[in-house]
C-alpha cells in the first residue's frame, strides 16, 4: 500500500533513485539485484536444513541401536562359548561332585562373565536348572523350558539357533543363546535383558536428539530473525520509496532541481526536475563538466574558476544567481544554493544542493521597476502637488510640485525620510485652511482648502491607503476661488437689487430699465461665454500646433535611435527605451491630432471639400491602416460592401469617420474576435455599419458617447488608451455631411455603429455640427 501511495505521489519519482544508483558501490548494486532471490531462497534452505537434521538424527539413532543390539548379541554368544569351554569337561568340586551350585559355577567362570546384568543358567541332561549366576534359588530345580519357552528355536536347535530375542516369563524382552554340555550336564543358557543391553544406546540417543533439537531450534530462531529482518527491510524500502516520491514531488512542484557535482571526477548528477526546468529529456546518466559548462551563461558565472575555488578550499558553499540556456534557446534565471560534502569511503568531495527557477521573479522585478518608473514619471508630469507616505509616516515619493510648494531641498525628499524631518526641512506656506464638508468620504480621509502666503488657494485631498499609509494631492484652485468670489459678489448685488425693487415700488419704470439692463448684461455674458468657448477651442488648436512640432522631432529622433541609424546605442535597454519614447510620442501626437480636429470643428474651422468618392475604396484604405493591429490581436476582418457605390462627400472627412470607428472596433475587441464592415446604398442614403463582438457598452453609458472627451471607463479603471474624441469627431463629421451616427451595443456581446450619409451631401455649418 505504501508503495502504491509513493507511486501515485509523483509522476517522476526516479530522481532520488538515480542519485542512489550513482552513489552505491558495485557490490551493493549486485546485492540489491540478488536480494529478491535471497528472500525466497533462505527460508527454503532453512526448512531443508531442519528436515535434514531431523532425518539424520533419526537415521543415526536407529543405526546406533542396531549396532548396540548386534554388539550385545555378539557378547552373549562369546560368553556362552566361553562358559561351554570352561565346563568341558564338567567341573567338579572338592568332593568330586559335578557342578551343582552357583558357587562352584562362579569358581569355574571368568570374573567378567557375571557383569552386565546377565543370567547364566546350567541345566542337567533332563533340562532342570542346577545352577545360576547370579545365584537364584528360585530358579534352581525349575525346568529350563519354563524360562526359554517350549517353542523357542533355542530349545530345538541349541547353538545352531544363535542368539535370539525372547520374551521372559515376566514380559521383559531379552537376548538368549544356548550351548550343549557333556554329561552329566545338559546345556548352559546365557540370557541378557534388552533393557540392560541398550542402556548405553539410550543415553547416546538422548544426547543426539538433544543436540539435533537444539541445532534445529537455533536454526529456526535464525530463520525467524531473517524473516523479521527481511520484513523490516521491506518496510524500510517502502518508507524510502515514499520519502523519495515526496521529495521528487516537492522538487517538481517547486521548480527546483537537485545537483550533485563530483569535483574529483568532474561528473554532475541532475534530478529529473532539473531536466524539466531546462526542457531537456531526463536521464539518469551523469553529466560531464563540458556539457554543464555549455549550458551556463558565461557572463554570469565561470565554472572553471568556481571549481578551482572549491577544490582549493576557498569556498565551502555557494549561493548565486545565473542564467542557463533552455532547450528552445532562451535563457532562464536560476539561483543555486549548494554546499561541499564528503562521502564516507571516498577521497573526493561533492558539491550538493538545489537550483531554483527564478525567471518569473526576475521578470516581475523588471516589470515592477519599469512600472515604478512610469508611475514616477506620470506623477511628476501632473500639475498637482503629490506626496505618498507609508504606514510609519515615512516618505515614499513626491513630485517636484510638492517640493516647490514647501520649498524643500533635494536631500530632504529622499525616500524613507520621516514626516517630522520633511516638515522641519521645509516651510509652511499655508496661512489659512477651510474644511470641506463631504458626507460621502471614507473614514480617515480629509479634504480641505488652504490659502497660501502668495494668495493662491489649494484644494488638498488626503486619503488612507490599504497598507495604512496615506496619499495627499493638492490642486491649485485659485481661479475657481476668484470665480466663486465674483459669483458671491454678483449674488449680493442681485439680492440688493431685488430688495431695492421691493422697497421702491414707486420707481417701477426705473426698476424695469434696470431689469432690461440686467437682461442685456446676461445676453452679453452669454455671448462672452460663447466667445470664451470659441477662444478655448482656438487656444487648444494653437496649443496642439505648438505641441506637434516638438513631438514630431521626438518621434523622428526616437525612430533614428531605435533603428540605430548612426551606430549602436550600447545597452539593449536603450533600444527598448527608444521604442517606448516613439510609441508614447505617437500616442500623444494622435491625441493632439484628435484634439486639434475637435477644436477645429467646435471653432468652425472645418471646411468640407465635396467630391465624388467610391465607398468600397475608402473602406478598403481604412482597413489597410488597421490591419496590422488586427493581425497582432488575431482578429478576423470581414467586408461586405456593394461595388460601384459612388456619392458626394469630403474624402478626408469620410476616411477619418471610417478610420475612427474601425480603430475603436479593433481596440475594444479581445484577441481572436471579429470585426465586420458593411456598406450599402438605399433610399437616397449611404449606410456604413461597423460591427464587432468586443466588450460592449453598458446601456446607461450609450447616451454619453459621441460627446467630446467622454469615455465609458474612468481614468482609474480604464484598460484602453484614448482621448475619448474618436466617436465625437466621427459624429460631428457625419453631421457636417447632413447625416447622423447611431450606436447599438450589448455589454459583453459587442457593438454596432451605423453611419447614414446622404448621396448628395448637404453641408452643415461646423458650429451646428459641434453643438
Amino acid at each position: 500500500m505504501a508503495r502504491a501511495d509513493a507511486a501515485s505521489a509523483s509522476l517522476r519519482s526516479d530522481s532520488i533513485q538515480g542519485l542512489a544508483k550513482s552513489i552505491a558501490k558495485p557490490a551493493y548494486r549486485r546485492l540489491l539485484s540478488a536480494e529478491p532471490l535471497l528472500r525466497r531462497a533462505v527460508p527454503a534452505l532453512i526448512i531443508a536444513f531442519l528436515i535434514t537434521i531431523c532425518v539424520g538424527a533419526a537415521v543415526q539413532v536407529l543405526e546406533h541401536r542396531r549396532q548396540v543390539a548386534f554388539d550385545a548379541r555378539q557378547s552373549v554368544e562369546a560368553l556362552a562359548d566361553q562358559i561351554a569351554l570352561a565346563l568341558d569337561p564338567p567341573v567338579k568340586d572338592a568332593k568330586g561332585n559335578f557342578v551343582r551350585n552357583a558357587a562352584a559355577l562362579e569358581h569355574a567362570l571368568p570374573a567378567w562373565a557375571a557383569s552386565g546384568e546377565r543370567a547364566i543358567l546350567v541345566a542337567d541332561a533332563d533340562g532342570t536348572i542346577v545352577a545360576t549366576i547370579p545365584a537364584d534359588q528360585r530358579q534352581v530345580g525349575r525346568p529350563l523350558l519354563d524360562l526359554l519357552g517350549p517353542t523357542q528355536p533355542l530349545t530345538t536347535f541349541g547353538a545352531a539357533a544363535g542368539t535370539l530375542e525372547i520374551t521372559l516369563p515376566g514380559g521383559a524382552p531379552a537376548f538368549a543363546t544356548v550351548r550343549a554340555l557333556r554329561n552329566p550336564l545338559g546345556v548352559v543358557a546365557v540370557v541378557q535383558t534388552t533393557a540392560s543391553a541398550l542402556a548405553g544406546w539410550r543415553s547416546g540417543a538422548t544426547l543426539t536428539i538433544t543436540l539435533s533439537a537444539t541445532t534445529g531450534f537455533v536454526v529456526l530462531i535464525l530463520g525467524f530473525a531473517f524473516h523479521w529482518q527481511a520484513t523490516r527491510a521491506r518496510e524500510a524500502d517502502s518508507i524510502h520509496d515514499t520519502v523519495r516520491a515526496r521529495i521528487d514531488t516537492a522538487l517538481n512542484r517547486g521548480h527546483c532541481g537537485l545537483w550533485d557535482w563530483d569535483l574529483a571526477r568532474g561528473r554532475v548528477f541532475w534530478s529529473h526536475s532539473m531536466f524539466d526546468i531546462l526542457g531537456l529529456p531526463a536521464k539518469d546518466d551523469l553529466l560531464t563538466f563540458g556539457e554543464l559548462n555549455a549550458l551556463v551563461h558565461k557572463g554570469d558565472i565561470d565554472l572553471y574558476e568556481l571549481a578551482r575555488q572549491l577544490a582549493g578550499g576557498e569556498l565551502q558553499s555557494i549561493d548565486r544567481a545565473f542564467r542557463m540556456r533552455h532547450a528552445d534557446g532562451r535563457w532562464l534565471w536560476l539561483r543555486a544554493r549548494c554546499e561541499l560534502a564528503r562521502q564516507d569511503g571516498e577521497a573526493g568531495t561533492h558539491l550538493i544542493g538545489i537550483a531554483v527557477d527564478i525567471t518569473e521573479q526576475k521578470d516581475l522585478i523588471e516589470r515592477t521597476t519599469a512600472a515604478d518608473l512610469r508611475l514616477r514619471d506620470a506623477i511628476e508630469t501632473i500639475p498637482e502637488a503629490f506626496v505618498l507616505w507609508d504606514a510609519d509616516n515615512r516618505l515614499v515619493l513626491c513630485n517636484s510640485n510638492f517640493q516647490q510648494l514647501h520649498c524643500l531641498p533635494d536631500d530632504a525628499v529622499a525616500a524613507g525620510a520621516s514626516y517630522e524631518a520633511v516638515v522641519a526641512a521645509g516651510k509652511k506656506p499655508i496661512i489659512r485652511t477651510t474644511s470641506v464638508n463631504d458626507d460621502t468620504q471614507e473614514p480617515g480621509a480629509r479634504t480641505f482648502e488652504a490659502q497660501l502666503n502668495d494668495s493662491r488657494w489649494m484644494h488638498i485631498s488626503e486619503r488612507r491607503t490599504k497598507d495604512g499609509g496615506y496619499v495627499s494631492v493638492g490642486t491649485d484652485i485659485t481661479k475657481i476661488k476668484q470665480h466663486e468670489q465674483k459669483l458671491v459678489e454678483g449674488e449680493r448685488r442681485r439680492v440688493a437689487t431685488i430688495n431695492d425693487l421691493r422697497q421702491s415700488q414707486q420707481a417701477l419704470e426705473r426698476q424695469t430699465a434696470e431689469l432690461a439692463d440686467l437682461a442685456g448684461k446676461y445676453a452679453e455674458e452669454k455671448t462672452r461665454a460663447e466667445e470664451a468657448n470659441q477662444a478655448k477651442s482656438k487656444f487648444l488648436a494653437n496649443m496642439s500646433h505648438e505641441l506637434r512640432t516638438p513631438l514630431n522631432a521626438i518621434i523622428g529622433f526616437s525612430e533614428i535611435m531605435e533603428a540605430a541609424m548612426f551606430g549602436p546605442l550600447g545597452a539593449p535597454k536603450y533600444s527598448e527605451y527608444s521604442r517606448d519614447i516613439r510609441e508614447s510620442g505617437q500616442y500623444l501626437l494622435d491625441v493632439i491630432n484628435d484634439i486639434l480636429d475637435m477644436s477645429k470643428i467646435e471653432a468652425g474651422g472645418i471646411h468640407l471639400a465635396p467630391e465624388t468618392v467610391e465607398l468600397d475604396r475608402i473602406l478598403a484604405d481604412c482597413q489597410r491602416v488597421v490591419l496590422g493591429r488586427a493581425n497582432e490581436k488575431r482578429l478576423r476582418l470581414a467586408t461586405q460592401v456593394a461595388a460601384g457605390i459612388k456619392f458626394t462627400a469630403d474624402r478626408r472627412a469620410l476616411k477619418q469617420i471610417a478610420l475612427n470607428l474601425l480603430s475603436n472596433a479593433v481596440k475594444f475587441t479581445p484577441d481572436g474576435g471579429a470585426v465586420n464592415v458593411r456598406g450599402r446604398a438605399r433610399g437616397g442614403m449611404i449606410t456604413i455599419a461597423i460591427e464587432d463582438n468586443g466588450i460592449g457598452i453598458p446601456k446607461d453609458a450609450l447616451h454619453k458617447l459621441g460627446r467630446p472627451f467622454e469615455q465609458v471607463e474612468s481614468q482609474l479603471t480604464k484598460r484602453h488608451q484614448g482621448s475619448g474624441l474618436g466617436l465625437a469627431i466621427a459624429k460631428s463629421l457625419a453631421e457636417l455631411h447632413g447625416g447622423r451616427m447611431r450606436i447599438h451595443s450589448v455589454l459583453g456581446a459587442g457593438t454596432t455603429v451605423v453611419v447614414r450619409l446622404p448621396l448628395e451631401a448637404s453641408i452643415v455649418p461646423a458650429q451646428e455640427a459641434a453643438a
